[in-house]
């Protein structure tokens, strides 16, 4: 290593390296503390779907057969009934797919109260371009295919455009809670044999055969999702309430102001306190 030129007897200057600062235990702690406060955990657990209104996101449509099976596609887009094994006890409440053809993405169309199920299979696409690409520069989506029933009720999963064939209503069941009859663009019924081994869309009238259930993931859920907003917020400590007050708080306002943050009236609460305070102060 080159060394900078040095005469004798020069006194040499020594370099002092910055002390970088140190965290002690408790700070260290309450970092990581807040840290994990931050993180945001999905809900993949599987419940039923009890309203049209929730089915959204990845479901699995479970047959009524004698063994409990669901629908399923393949990559050729052919579909099938699938048997289900992530089951309790034959309960097709409890029902979770263990495969993923047997997973639909339900997807609304803007405006109707129709619904449309994509495939787990696909295919790239390029996009078009202004010039053209070479082979690196290509550049791709994926396209996605859907469940479509024909005129006579055959069903496929080769479709990638939305057509009314690729579009059904799913009409809650007023006899079982919980359940729906699938109707098609041609005001049939999705329906299965039995045995569980074939399904068939043109079933006229409603029956045992052509209920439902439809199983999807928790994190889709409506009604959940507004109880996580609703518990997130009234998640604020009193530290944080009494910065925004601007004074120490006793615990009737403390629970008076996160009430009202579940209520929706924070704010104007938050401005009585702040004026009762500057009350008490003059009084």
């Amino acid at each position: 290593m080159v060394k900078p030129l040095a005469f004798k007897g020069e006194k040499t200057k020594v370099r002092k390296r910055k002390a970088v600062p140190t965290i002690d235990d408790g700070q260290e702690h309450k970092r990581t503390r807040e840290s994990a406060s931050d993180i945001t955990y999905e809900d993949d657990s599987w419940v039923n779907a009890e309203s049209s209104g929730d089915i959204s996101g990845p479901v699995v449509i479970v047959l009524p057969s004698t063994k409990p099976t669901c629908i399923a596609c393949d990559a050729a887009g052919k579909v099938f009934t699938s048997e289900l094994e992530n089951i309790i006890e034959g309960d097709p409440c409890t029902a979770e797919p263990h495969d993923v053809r047997q997973v639909w993405i339900a997807n609304r169309i803007a405006g109707t109260d129709n619904i449309c199920f994509k495939g787990h299979h696909h295919r790239y696409a390029i996009l078009d371009a202004p010039r053209p690409l070479r082979a690196p520069e290509l550049i791709y989506r994926l396209v996605l295919r859907h469940l479509s029933s024909d005129s006579v009720g055959s069903f496929s999963a080769r479709n990638e455009a939305i057509s009314p064939e690729e579009t059904f209503v799913c009409m809650a069941s007023t006899d079982t809670p919980g359940t729906f009859n699938i109707q098609t663009a041609r005001e049939t019924f999705i329906s299965v044999t039995d045995d569980g081994k074939d399904i068939h869309g043109d079933a006229e009238t409603i029956s045992f055969n052509t209920t439902v259930r439809i199983r999807m993931q928790a994190r889709f859920k409506p009604n959940l999702k507004a109880n996580k907003e609703t518990k997130a917020k009234g998640k604020i400590s009193k530290k944080e309430l009494e910065n925004a007050v601007g004074r120490k708080l006793g615990e009737d306002e403390v629970r008076k102001l996160k009430k009202a943050r579940l209520e929706g009236d924070y704010h104007e609460k938050l401005l009585d306190v702040r004026v009762k305070g500057k009350h008490d102060k003059y009084s």
